[in-house]
C-alpha cells in the first residue's frame, strides 16, 4: 500500500500536465494618430473562441474561417464588438466605427476607429468581450498617447478601468 501510494505521488505531477488548459486573452492596442486626429483600435482574440461566441450567441451557422466565412460575418462580428467594447474620451462616451477584421494565423483582428479626438487627458475603456462565455477570460488594453504607453487588464468583475495622461 505504501509503495502504491509513492508510486502515485510520483505520477501525480506527469498526470497534472497532461491535461489540456486552455488561457482565454485578448489583446487591444489603441494608438493615437495625431495627423488624422484620431484613435486607432487593433483587437487580437483567438478566432476559435470568437466563433464559439458568435454561434452561440446570434447563430450556429457562424464559421470564421477564410473558406468557410459566413456572409454576414462581418455584421456579427461589428455588432458584438459594440456591445462589448466601448471608449470615453475625456469622460465623452465616443463611437467606435468598425472598419474591418483579418485572420492572422489563430487568431482575428478586429479594427476599430474614434474619430475628431481632442487632445487627451484620459481615456476610459470598458472591454467584456468574450466574458459572456469565458469567465476566466483577461482583456489586455494598451494605449499609446503621445509617445505615453499604458496598459490595463480588465476581467468578467472588472471590465472597466481610466488612463490618465494629463500632466
Amino acid at each position: 500500500m505504501k509503495k502504491t501510494y509513492l508510486i502515485f505521488l510520483a505520477l501525480l505531477p506527469l498526470l497534472a500536465f497532461t491535461t489540456v488548459h486552455k488561457f482565454y486573452v485578448s489583446a487591444t492596442d489603441i494608438k493615437y494618430n495625431e495627423e488624422q486626429r484620431a484613435l486607432q483600435i487593433i483587437s487580437h482574440v483567438f478566432t476559435d473562441d470568437m466563433e464559439d461566441l458568435l454561434q452561440k450567441r446570434y447563430n450556429k451557422e457562424i464559421y470564421l474561417t477564410k473558406e468557410e466565412e459566413h456572409s454576414a460575418a462581418d455584421q456579427f462580428v461589428e455588432r458584438y464588438f459594440q456591445d462589448k467594447l466601448s471608449i470615453s474620451v475625456n469622460g465623452k462616451q465616443r463611437t467606435l466605427n468598425y472598419i474591418g477584421k483579418e485572420y492572422d494565423k489563430d487568431q482575428l483582428l478586429v479594427y476599430l476607429e474614434v474619430e475628431d479626438v481632442e487632445p487627451v487627458k484620459n481615456i476610459a475603456v470598458e472591454n467584456s468581450v468574450l466574458t459572456d462565455i469565458f469567465p476566466e477570460q483577461k482583456n489586455v488594453v494598451k494605449v499609446d498617447y503621445g509617445g505615453k504607453i499604458k496598459s490595463l487588464l480588465l476581467m468578467r468583475d472588472h471590465p472597466e478601468g481610466t488612463l490618465n495622461f494629463s500632466n
